[in-house]
Protein backbone atom coordinates (compact mmCIF):
# COMPACT_ATOMS: atom_id res chain seq x y z
CA UNK A 1 0.00 0.00 0.00
CA UNK A 2 1.21 3.51 -0.74
CA UNK A 3 0.79 7.18 0.11
CA UNK A 4 -0.80 8.88 -2.91
CA UNK A 5 -1.50 12.50 -3.91
CA UNK A 6 -4.36 13.19 -6.38
CA UNK A 7 -4.23 16.39 -8.47
CA UNK A 8 -7.20 17.42 -10.61
CA UNK A 9 -9.14 20.66 -10.97
CA UNK A 10 -12.40 18.68 -11.09
CA UNK A 11 -13.46 18.17 -7.48
CA UNK A 12 -15.72 15.27 -8.42
CA UNK A 13 -12.81 13.42 -10.04
CA UNK A 14 -10.66 13.82 -6.92
CA UNK A 15 -13.51 12.59 -4.72
CA UNK A 16 -14.15 9.49 -6.85
CA UNK A 17 -10.48 8.56 -7.20
CA UNK A 18 -9.82 9.10 -3.50
CA UNK A 19 -12.69 6.80 -2.59
CA UNK A 20 -11.62 4.09 -5.07
CA UNK A 21 -7.96 4.07 -3.98
CA UNK A 22 -8.67 4.38 -0.25
CA UNK A 23 -10.99 1.35 -0.58
CA UNK A 24 -7.94 -0.62 -1.79
CA UNK A 25 -5.96 0.34 1.31
CA UNK A 26 -3.97 3.33 0.07
CA UNK A 27 -3.50 6.54 2.07
CA UNK A 28 -4.79 9.27 -0.23
CA UNK A 29 -4.64 13.09 -0.23
CA UNK A 30 -6.28 15.31 -2.86
CA UNK A 31 -5.78 18.87 -4.17
CA UNK A 32 -7.39 20.81 -7.01
CA UNK A 33 -4.51 22.76 -8.58
CA UNK A 34 -0.87 22.28 -9.52
CA UNK A 35 0.64 24.77 -7.09
CA UNK A 36 -1.12 23.16 -4.13
CA UNK A 37 0.29 19.82 -5.29
CA UNK A 38 3.85 21.15 -5.26
CA UNK A 39 3.31 22.72 -1.85
CA UNK A 40 2.12 19.34 -0.53
CA UNK A 41 5.16 17.54 -1.98
CA UNK A 42 7.39 20.08 -0.21
CA UNK A 43 5.89 19.03 3.13
CA UNK A 44 5.05 15.36 2.70
CA UNK A 45 6.72 12.32 1.17
CA UNK A 46 4.46 10.59 -1.39
CA UNK A 47 5.01 7.27 -3.09
CA UNK A 48 2.90 8.29 -6.09
CA UNK A 49 1.30 11.40 -7.61
CA UNK A 50 -1.71 10.95 -9.91
CA UNK A 51 -2.19 14.20 -11.82
CA UNK A 52 -4.33 15.67 -14.58
CA UNK A 53 -2.42 17.43 -17.37
CA UNK A 54 -4.80 20.28 -18.24
CA UNK A 55 -4.87 22.69 -15.27
CA UNK A 56 -4.24 26.42 -14.81
CA UNK A 57 -2.12 28.30 -13.99
CA UNK A 58 0.27 25.46 -13.01
CA UNK A 59 -0.42 22.57 -15.38
CA UNK A 60 0.32 18.87 -15.05
CA UNK A 61 3.62 19.13 -16.90
CA UNK A 62 4.88 21.64 -14.33
CA UNK A 63 3.69 19.28 -11.59
CA UNK A 64 5.73 16.45 -13.11
CA UNK A 65 8.87 18.57 -13.35
CA UNK A 66 8.40 19.96 -9.83
CA UNK A 67 7.79 16.56 -8.23
CA UNK A 68 10.80 14.99 -9.97
CA UNK A 69 12.98 17.88 -8.82
CA UNK A 70 11.78 17.64 -5.23
CA UNK A 71 11.42 13.86 -4.92
CA UNK A 72 12.96 11.83 -7.77
CA UNK A 73 11.81 8.53 -6.21
CA UNK A 74 8.10 9.48 -6.33
CA UNK A 75 6.21 7.78 -9.15
CA UNK A 76 3.87 9.84 -11.37
CA UNK A 77 0.81 8.72 -13.35
CA UNK A 78 -0.91 11.29 -15.59
CA UNK A 79 -4.57 11.58 -16.62
CA UNK A 80 -5.32 13.09 -20.00
CA UNK A 81 -8.06 13.43 -22.60
CA UNK A 82 -7.87 11.09 -25.58
CA UNK A 83 -6.79 13.87 -27.92
CA UNK A 84 -3.76 14.76 -25.76
CA UNK A 85 -1.95 11.43 -26.05
CA UNK A 86 1.07 13.12 -27.68
CA UNK A 87 1.36 15.40 -24.64
CA UNK A 88 1.09 12.35 -22.36
CA UNK A 89 4.01 10.74 -24.17
CA UNK A 90 6.02 13.91 -23.55
CA UNK A 91 5.06 13.62 -19.88
CA UNK A 92 6.51 10.11 -19.77
CA UNK A 93 9.71 11.42 -21.31
CA UNK A 94 9.90 13.88 -18.41
CA UNK A 95 9.66 11.06 -15.88
CA UNK A 96 6.01 9.96 -15.60
CA UNK A 97 5.54 6.23 -15.09
CA UNK A 98 2.42 5.88 -17.24
CA UNK A 99 -0.62 7.76 -18.58
CA UNK A 100 -4.36 7.00 -18.56
CA UNK A 101 -6.96 8.55 -20.85
CA UNK A 102 -10.28 9.99 -19.76
CA UNK A 103 -12.97 8.90 -19.21
CA UNK A 104 -11.13 6.75 -16.75
CA UNK A 105 -11.68 3.12 -15.83
CA UNK A 106 -11.27 2.78 -12.05
CA UNK A 107 -10.02 -0.81 -12.27
CA UNK A 108 -7.38 0.32 -14.77
CA UNK A 109 -6.36 3.15 -12.43
CA UNK A 110 -5.99 0.73 -9.50
CA UNK A 111 -3.95 -1.71 -11.60
CA UNK A 112 -1.65 1.06 -12.89
CA UNK A 113 -1.15 2.43 -9.37
CA UNK A 114 -0.22 -1.05 -8.09
CA UNK A 115 2.31 -1.49 -10.92
CA UNK A 116 3.85 1.94 -10.28
CA UNK A 117 4.22 1.26 -6.55
CA UNK A 118 5.73 -2.18 -7.21
CA UNK A 119 8.20 -0.60 -9.63
CA UNK A 120 9.19 1.97 -7.00
CA UNK A 121 9.71 -0.78 -4.42
CA UNK A 122 11.90 -2.75 -6.82
CA UNK A 123 13.99 0.33 -7.61
CA UNK A 124 14.51 0.93 -3.89
CA UNK A 125 15.65 -2.66 -3.34
CA UNK A 126 18.06 -2.41 -6.27
CA UNK A 127 19.60 0.75 -4.82
CA UNK A 128 20.23 -1.08 -1.57
CA UNK A 129 21.96 -3.91 -3.43
CA UNK A 130 24.05 -1.59 -5.59
CA UNK A 131 25.37 0.25 -2.59
CA UNK A 132 26.71 -3.06 -1.29
CA UNK A 133 26.34 -1.89 2.28
CA UNK A 134 25.76 -5.48 3.31
CA UNK A 135 27.58 -8.50 1.97
CA UNK A 136 26.05 -11.91 1.47
CA UNK A 137 25.45 -12.95 5.04
CA UNK A 138 26.01 -16.31 6.68
CA UNK A 139 22.98 -18.07 8.14
CA UNK A 140 21.70 -16.09 11.08
CA UNK A 141 21.18 -19.09 13.35
CA UNK A 142 22.93 -18.56 16.67
CA UNK A 143 25.26 -21.56 16.75
CA UNK A 144 25.94 -23.30 20.05
CA UNK A 145 24.24 -24.92 23.02
CA UNK A 146 26.15 -23.42 25.92
CA UNK A 147 24.20 -21.75 28.72
CA UNK A 148 25.39 -18.30 27.54
CA UNK A 149 24.26 -18.95 23.96
CA UNK A 150 20.92 -20.36 25.10
CA UNK A 151 20.28 -17.21 27.15
CA UNK A 152 21.19 -15.04 24.17
CA UNK A 153 18.91 -17.02 21.88
CA UNK A 154 16.06 -16.55 24.36
CA UNK A 155 16.56 -12.76 24.43
CA UNK A 156 16.57 -12.60 20.63
CA UNK A 157 13.35 -14.61 20.41
CA UNK A 158 11.66 -12.33 22.94
CA UNK A 159 12.60 -8.98 21.39
CA UNK A 160 12.40 -9.88 17.68
CA UNK A 161 8.57 -9.74 17.30
CA UNK A 162 8.43 -6.28 18.89
CA UNK A 163 9.32 -2.96 17.30
CA UNK A 164 11.67 -2.03 20.16
CA UNK A 165 15.00 -0.38 19.37
CA UNK A 166 17.82 -2.74 20.37
CA UNK A 167 21.34 -1.94 21.57
CA UNK A 168 23.71 -4.90 21.12
CA UNK A 169 26.81 -4.75 23.31
CA UNK A 170 29.84 -7.00 23.13
CA UNK A 171 33.53 -7.22 22.38
CA UNK A 172 34.84 -7.01 18.84
CA UNK A 173 34.35 -10.24 16.92
CA UNK A 174 31.59 -11.70 19.10
CA UNK A 175 29.03 -11.70 16.28
CA UNK A 176 26.92 -8.62 16.98
CA UNK A 177 25.79 -8.34 13.36
CA UNK A 178 24.78 -12.01 13.38
CA UNK A 179 22.57 -11.25 16.39
CA UNK A 180 21.10 -8.20 14.62
CA UNK A 181 20.29 -10.29 11.54
CA UNK A 182 18.68 -12.95 13.71
CA UNK A 183 16.43 -10.31 15.30
CA UNK A 184 15.48 -9.02 11.84
CA UNK A 185 14.82 -12.52 10.45
CA UNK A 186 12.50 -13.39 13.35
CA UNK A 187 10.61 -10.09 13.16
CA UNK A 188 7.57 -9.00 11.16
CA UNK A 189 10.01 -7.02 8.99
CA UNK A 190 11.79 -10.11 7.66
CA UNK A 191 10.53 -9.45 4.09
CA UNK A 192 11.98 -5.92 4.23
CA UNK A 193 15.63 -4.99 3.70
CA UNK A 194 18.35 -5.43 6.31
CA UNK A 195 20.84 -2.59 5.79
CA UNK A 196 24.05 -2.48 7.81
CA UNK A 197 26.51 0.38 8.14
CA UNK A 198 29.70 0.62 10.19
CA UNK A 199 29.77 4.12 11.66
CA UNK A 200 33.54 3.88 12.26
CA UNK A 201 34.30 2.95 8.65
CA UNK A 202 32.86 6.15 7.11
CA UNK A 203 34.43 9.57 7.56
CA UNK A 204 32.42 11.70 9.98
CA UNK A 205 31.79 14.33 7.30
CA UNK A 206 30.18 11.73 5.02
CA UNK A 207 28.27 9.66 7.57
CA UNK A 208 25.41 12.17 7.88
CA UNK A 209 24.80 12.16 4.13
CA UNK A 210 25.11 8.36 4.01
CA UNK A 211 22.49 7.86 6.70
CA UNK A 212 20.02 10.64 5.93
CA UNK A 213 20.62 11.37 2.24
CA UNK A 214 21.18 14.78 0.68
CA UNK A 215 19.64 17.27 -1.70
CA UNK A 216 21.27 18.28 -4.97
CA UNK A 217 23.71 21.12 -4.32
CA UNK A 218 23.85 20.55 -0.56
CA UNK A 219 27.65 20.31 -0.76
CA UNK A 220 30.44 20.01 -3.30
CA UNK A 221 29.90 16.85 -5.34
CA UNK A 222 26.19 16.52 -4.53
CA UNK A 223 25.14 16.57 -8.19
CA UNK A 224 21.77 14.91 -7.62
CA UNK A 225 19.25 14.16 -4.90
CA UNK A 226 20.07 10.96 -3.05
CA UNK A 227 18.17 8.97 -0.47
CA UNK A 228 20.05 7.83 2.63
CA UNK A 229 20.19 4.47 4.31
CA UNK A 230 17.20 5.24 6.53
CA UNK A 231 15.03 5.57 3.43
CA UNK A 232 16.72 2.62 1.72
CA UNK A 233 15.82 0.44 4.72
CA UNK A 234 12.13 1.41 4.59
CA UNK A 235 9.96 -1.40 5.89
CA UNK A 236 12.99 -3.21 7.26
CA UNK A 237 15.87 -2.85 9.69
CA UNK A 238 18.83 -0.47 9.82
CA UNK A 239 21.83 -1.83 11.74
CA UNK A 240 24.21 0.86 13.05
CA UNK A 241 27.44 -0.88 14.00
CA UNK A 242 30.00 0.92 16.20
CA UNK A 243 27.45 3.60 17.03
CA UNK A 244 29.84 5.08 19.60
CA UNK A 245 32.00 6.40 16.74
CA UNK A 246 29.24 8.63 15.32
CA UNK A 247 29.91 12.37 15.68
CA UNK A 248 27.79 14.88 17.56
CA UNK A 249 25.86 16.13 14.52
CA UNK A 250 24.89 12.62 13.46
CA UNK A 251 23.90 11.77 17.04
CA UNK A 252 21.53 14.75 17.17
CA UNK A 253 19.79 13.74 13.93
CA UNK A 254 19.60 10.11 15.06
CA UNK A 255 17.86 11.18 18.25
CA UNK A 256 15.24 13.10 16.25
CA UNK A 257 14.57 10.19 13.91
CA UNK A 258 14.12 7.80 16.84
CA UNK A 259 11.77 10.22 18.60
CA UNK A 260 9.70 11.48 15.66
CA UNK A 261 10.25 8.91 12.89
CA UNK A 262 10.95 11.81 10.52
CA UNK A 263 14.13 13.14 8.93
CA UNK A 264 15.51 15.85 6.68
CA UNK A 265 18.05 15.07 4.01
CA UNK A 266 21.19 17.20 4.18
CA UNK A 267 20.38 20.59 2.66
CA UNK A 268 16.66 19.79 2.31
CA UNK A 269 14.00 21.56 4.44
CA UNK A 270 11.40 18.95 3.53
CA UNK A 271 10.57 16.43 6.24
CA UNK A 272 10.17 12.77 5.31
CA UNK A 273 8.55 10.01 7.31
CA UNK A 274 10.61 6.85 7.83
CA UNK A 275 9.41 3.37 8.74
CA UNK A 276 12.55 1.64 9.99
CA UNK A 277 13.52 -0.44 12.99
CA UNK A 278 16.90 0.59 14.37
CA UNK A 279 19.36 -1.86 15.90
CA UNK A 280 22.65 -0.38 17.11
CA UNK A 281 25.82 -2.06 18.33
CA UNK A 282 28.88 -1.04 20.30
CA UNK A 283 32.06 -2.79 21.42
CA UNK A 284 32.81 -0.32 24.20
CA UNK A 285 30.63 0.82 27.11
CA UNK A 286 28.67 3.87 25.97
CA UNK A 287 28.30 4.93 29.60
CA UNK A 288 32.03 5.60 29.57
CA UNK A 289 31.72 7.68 26.39
CA UNK A 290 28.89 9.66 28.03
CA UNK A 291 31.10 10.49 31.02
CA UNK A 292 33.84 11.64 28.64
CA UNK A 293 31.40 13.85 26.73
CA UNK A 294 31.64 11.86 23.50
CA UNK A 295 28.13 10.43 23.44
CA UNK A 296 24.69 11.91 24.16
CA UNK A 297 22.98 10.49 27.21
CA UNK A 298 19.50 11.07 25.77
CA UNK A 299 20.45 9.14 22.62
CA UNK A 300 21.81 6.29 24.72
CA UNK A 301 18.48 5.85 26.47
CA UNK A 302 16.65 5.95 23.13
CA UNK A 303 18.90 3.22 21.74
CA UNK A 304 19.00 1.05 24.84
CA UNK A 305 15.28 0.34 25.00
CA UNK A 306 16.22 -3.35 24.94
CA UNK A 307 19.94 -4.00 25.56
CA UNK A 308 21.40 -7.34 24.47
CA UNK A 309 24.84 -8.43 25.68
CA UNK A 310 26.72 -10.84 23.40
CA UNK A 311 29.09 -13.04 25.44
CA UNK A 312 32.76 -13.33 24.45
CA UNK A 313 33.93 -16.71 23.16
CA UNK A 314 35.89 -17.41 26.36
CA UNK A 315 32.52 -17.47 28.19
CA UNK A 316 30.99 -20.00 25.79
CA UNK A 317 33.81 -22.50 25.28
CA UNK A 318 31.30 -25.38 25.16
CA UNK A 319 30.26 -23.99 21.76
CA UNK A 320 33.73 -24.46 20.22
CA UNK A 321 33.04 -27.83 18.52
CA UNK A 322 29.78 -26.62 16.99
CA UNK A 323 31.18 -23.27 15.90
CA UNK A 324 34.23 -24.89 14.33
CA UNK A 325 32.01 -27.39 12.51
CA UNK A 326 29.73 -24.57 11.36
CA UNK A 327 32.60 -22.62 9.80
CA UNK A 328 34.12 -25.73 8.22
CA UNK A 329 30.74 -26.66 6.70
CA UNK A 330 30.54 -23.20 5.12
CA UNK A 331 34.00 -23.83 3.66
CA UNK A 332 32.78 -27.01 1.98
CA UNK A 333 33.58 -29.54 4.73
CA UNK A 334 30.16 -30.64 6.05
CA UNK A 335 30.45 -33.01 8.98
CA UNK A 336 34.13 -32.21 9.56
CA UNK A 337 35.39 -32.35 13.15
CA UNK A 338 38.60 -31.33 14.88
CA UNK A 339 40.95 -33.74 16.69
CA UNK A 340 40.46 -34.00 20.45
CA UNK A 341 43.96 -32.59 21.06
CA UNK A 342 43.08 -29.54 18.93
CA UNK A 343 39.86 -28.89 20.84
CA UNK A 344 41.81 -29.11 24.10
CA UNK A 345 44.24 -26.45 22.84
CA UNK A 346 41.36 -24.26 21.66
CA UNK A 347 39.70 -24.41 25.07
CA UNK A 348 42.91 -23.16 26.70
CA UNK A 349 43.23 -20.21 24.30
CA UNK A 350 42.09 -16.75 25.59
CA UNK A 351 40.37 -15.80 22.27
CA UNK A 352 41.08 -12.06 22.12
CA UNK A 353 39.48 -11.98 18.65
CA UNK A 354 36.43 -14.01 19.73
CA UNK A 355 34.32 -15.83 17.14
CA UNK A 356 35.88 -13.88 14.27
CA UNK A 357 39.29 -15.22 15.32
CA UNK A 358 37.94 -18.79 15.32
CA UNK A 359 36.40 -18.30 11.88
CA UNK A 360 39.72 -17.07 10.46
CA UNK A 361 41.52 -19.95 12.19
CA UNK A 362 39.23 -22.51 10.55
CA UNK A 363 39.66 -20.91 7.13
CA UNK A 364 43.45 -21.09 7.46
CA UNK A 365 43.27 -24.73 8.61
CA UNK A 366 41.03 -25.56 5.66
CA UNK A 367 43.56 -24.08 3.23
CA UNK A 368 46.52 -25.81 4.87
CA UNK A 369 44.79 -29.20 4.92
CA UNK A 370 44.03 -29.10 1.20
CA UNK A 371 42.06 -32.16 0.10
CA UNK A 372 42.92 -34.11 3.24
CA UNK A 373 41.30 -34.09 6.68
CA UNK A 374 42.14 -31.27 9.09
CA UNK A 375 44.76 -32.34 11.59
CA UNK A 376 46.14 -30.77 14.74
CA UNK A 377 49.13 -29.48 12.79
CA UNK A 378 46.86 -27.34 10.59
CA UNK A 379 45.39 -25.36 13.47
CA UNK A 380 47.99 -22.74 14.43
CA UNK A 381 46.81 -20.46 17.21
CA UNK A 382 49.71 -18.01 16.76
CA UNK A 383 49.49 -16.62 13.24
CA UNK A 384 52.71 -15.44 11.64
CA UNK A 385 55.90 -15.98 13.62
CA UNK A 386 55.59 -18.57 16.42
CA UNK A 387 55.83 -17.17 19.90
CA UNK A 388 58.85 -18.13 21.96
CA UNK A 389 58.61 -19.04 25.67
CA UNK A 390 60.03 -15.69 26.73
CA UNK A 391 58.21 -13.60 24.17
CA UNK A 392 56.56 -11.40 26.79
CA UNK A 393 59.99 -10.37 28.09
CA UNK A 394 61.94 -8.02 25.78
CA UNK A 395 65.47 -8.89 24.80
CA UNK A 396 68.16 -7.59 27.10
CA UNK A 397 68.53 -3.86 26.72
CA UNK A 398 65.59 -3.61 24.30
CA UNK A 399 63.46 -1.15 26.25
CA UNK A 400 62.77 1.33 23.45
CA UNK A 401 59.07 2.29 23.65
CA UNK A 402 58.75 3.21 19.96
CA UNK A 403 60.22 -0.17 18.97
CA UNK A 404 57.65 -2.05 21.03
CA UNK A 405 54.82 0.18 19.79
CA UNK A 406 55.75 -0.65 16.20
CA UNK A 407 55.84 -4.37 17.04
CA UNK A 408 52.43 -4.28 18.74
CA UNK A 409 50.82 -2.28 15.93
CA UNK A 410 52.25 -4.59 13.24
CA UNK A 411 51.00 -7.62 15.18
CA UNK A 412 47.51 -6.18 15.60
CA UNK A 413 47.20 -5.25 11.93
CA UNK A 414 48.49 -8.67 10.88
CA UNK A 415 46.06 -10.51 13.17
CA UNK A 416 43.15 -8.39 11.94
CA UNK A 417 43.98 -9.23 8.33
CA UNK A 418 44.77 -5.60 7.55
CA UNK A 419 41.53 -4.23 9.01
CA UNK A 420 42.70 -1.12 10.85
CA UNK A 421 39.43 -0.65 12.73
CA UNK A 422 39.73 -4.15 14.21
CA UNK A 423 43.44 -3.60 14.89
CA UNK A 424 42.63 -0.45 16.84
CA UNK A 425 40.07 -2.39 18.89
CA UNK A 426 42.68 -5.04 19.74
CA UNK A 427 45.03 -2.30 20.91
CA UNK A 428 42.32 -0.60 22.97
CA UNK A 429 42.52 2.68 21.01
CA UNK A 430 40.33 4.45 18.46
CA UNK A 431 40.90 4.18 14.73
CA UNK A 432 41.93 7.84 14.58
CA UNK A 433 44.48 7.31 17.34
CA UNK A 434 45.89 4.33 15.44
CA UNK A 435 46.34 6.44 12.30
CA UNK A 436 48.08 9.13 14.35
CA UNK A 437 50.44 6.54 15.86
CA UNK A 438 51.22 5.11 12.42
CA UNK A 439 52.23 8.55 11.18
CA UNK A 440 54.20 9.36 14.34
CA UNK A 441 56.13 6.07 14.19
CA UNK A 442 56.88 6.36 10.47
CA UNK A 443 54.61 3.44 9.52
CA UNK A 444 52.09 5.39 7.44
CA UNK A 445 53.51 4.33 4.05
CA UNK A 446 53.91 0.73 5.16
CA UNK A 447 50.22 0.42 5.90
CA UNK A 448 48.84 2.76 3.26
CA UNK A 449 47.76 5.64 5.49
CA UNK A 450 47.63 8.92 3.61
CA UNK A 451 47.67 12.46 4.87
CA UNK A 452 43.87 12.76 4.68
CA UNK A 453 43.11 9.59 6.64
CA UNK A 454 41.69 10.13 10.10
Amino acid sequence: MGKILLVDDEERMVTLLRSALAYRGHEVDGVHDGQSALDRVDRTAYDLVLTDLRMEPVDGMAVIEGVKERSPETQIVVLTAYGDVATAVEAMQKGAFHYLTKPINFDEVAETVDRALADASLRRENRVLRRSITQLAPPTALVGESAATAALRDLVARVAPSEATVLIQGESGTGKEVVARAIHDLSARTEGPFVAVNCAAIAETLLESELFGHRKGAFTGADQDREGLFEAAAGGTLFLDEIGEAGGGVQAKLLRVLEERRLNRVGDPREREVDVRVIAATNRPLEEAIREGGFREDLFYRLAVFPVDVPPLRDRLDDLPQLAGHFLARLGRPGATLPAATLQRLRAHPWPGNVRELRNLMERAHILAGDGPIGDEHVALHMGQPASPGDDEPASGDLDLDSHARRLIRTAIRRSGGNKTQAAEMLGITRRTLYSRLKLLGLADEFGVGGDDA
